[in-house]
């Protein structure tokens, strides 16, 4: 299944509280579990003020959904090609 790099941008992102990220996480996942298996979330980055978000999904256009449905941005979404690691170079 393909994967996608979410790049959303929320200011203030790398201050957000324990209980914030647990409280945007379940919203995330009450989003995923309503729109089936079809989509999951891997894992997110948390930067300054970013969150970076890996996701496998069918198609980009289901990712903008979970979006718009977890009123969660999605500045820029670009599938994932290749990953690459320090084992790449061997």
């Amino acid at each position: 299944m393909p994967q996608y790099l979410i790049e959303r941008n929320i200011p203030g992102a790398g201050n957000l509280s324990p209980a914030d990220l647990k409280a945007i996480s379940q919203k995330s996942c009450g989003v995923l579990n309503s729109m089936g298996p079809q989509i999951q979330w891997v894992q997110s980055y948390v930067t300054g003020d970013q969150i970076h978000c890996i996701y496998r999904a069918p198609n980009e256009e289901m990712v903008r959904e979970h979006a718009r449905q977890g009123g969660f941005p999605a500045d820029r979404v670009s599938e994932i090609k290749t990953v690459i690691d320090p084992t790449t170079a061997e």
